[in-house]
């Protein structure tokens, strides 16, 4: 009879070869060619709008994800069906009417989707997409000189865009006395490092898209714990690690470094959101175009 353990060392060297075989076939699995980032754009009744889609993979074999729509913030699929090119997945309702399920199809070619979407009401709209950029950057960006957005005096440098425009310069303060229309900067940006100054009323709910693409969130959120949806969020995407807002009518500010994805949020002097990533276009973005030059827009 062998020793103890000698008999222990050999079971413990079976163990490790099955493990080591069980590793090798997952390794020798495909990847779903449907897993990363995808930017859309969905034909709607009232014209073309950008979408957002991302896929991975939970465990041996399911695939989950998130979405973003036209509107609205990041929601959560519980599970992707995909089979030979096809994929399809279902989620509830978010701010969209009706009462029956949002559900997806299309098929992947290359680097490419195609599909429908069936609203809750039961509208159907076609979309189209490729996979999303990675925005990566070689070296550290060298600023240019300061640029001022706004001169104090009137609207030069920005147009409004989709609805009445009920942005005024009221004492030199640029001034929003309702909801109305986007104010957008006529310029277009791809890295930069922008400063805010800004105030709101008791209830006020208003952001800032970076790029038009991506807003951080401007909203009286009081002493509510943070979330993505509230002042100093990515909306829907990132969390600010600690409350640093100010009471209604305080002025505020914001320092905001934009590096390709990478993100960082000084709000009043304090940073809530340390150099992160931003997976894709917020809900309200212009366009899903992730990788070109973007305006600053300051939300209605």
């Amino acid at each position: 009879m062998l020793p103890s353990a000698f008999t222990h060392r050999a079971r413990t060297t079976v163990v490790c070869a099955s493990l080591l075989g069980l590793s090798h076939a997952l390794a020798a699995q495909e990847r779903p060619p449907i897993i990363g980032r995808w930017d859309l754009t969905v034909q709607t009744k009232d014209g073309p709008r950008p979408s957002w889609l991302e896929v991975t993979s939970s465990g041996f074999g399911t695939l989950v994800g998130r979405f973003v729509y036209a509107f609205g913030s990041a929601r959560p699929i519980g599970q992707v069906t995909f089979a030979d090119g096809a994929f399809s997945f279902a989620i509830p309702p978010q701010w969209e009417q009706g009462k029956e399920l949002f559900r997806v199809e299309g098929r992947i070619t290359a680097d490419s989707l195609r599909g429908s979407f069936v609203l809750p009401d039961g509208e159907s709209q076609s979309f189209a997409g490729a996979r999303a950029p990675l925005l990566r950057r070689d070296r550290p960006p060298v600023w240019g000189t300061p640029r001022a957005l706004f001169n104090g005096r009137d609207l030069s440098g920005w147009r409004a865009a989709e609805g009445e425009n009920k942005w005024r310069v009221i004492n030199g303060i640029l001034t929003n006395t309702g909801s109305g229309a986007n104010l957008i900067t006529d310029a277009r940006f791809t890295d930069f490092r922008l400063q805010v100054e800004f105030r709101y009323p008791k209830n006020g709910n208003s952001g800032i898209y970076l790029r038009g693409r991506h807003e951080v969130q401007v909203e009286d959120t009081g002493d509510r714990e943070p979330e993505s949806t509230y002042l100093g969020g990515v909306y829907g995407f990132l969390v600010p690690n600690q409350r640093a807002g100010r009471a209604p009518g305080e002025w505020q500010t914001y320092d905001i470094t934009l590096i390709g994805r990478r993100v960082t949020v000084v709000l009043n002097g304090k940073t809530v959101i340390a150099d992160q990533t931003i997976p894709g276009i917020t809900g309200g973005a212009l366009d899903s175009d992730e990788g070109a030059p973007g305006p600053r827009c300051a939300a209605r």
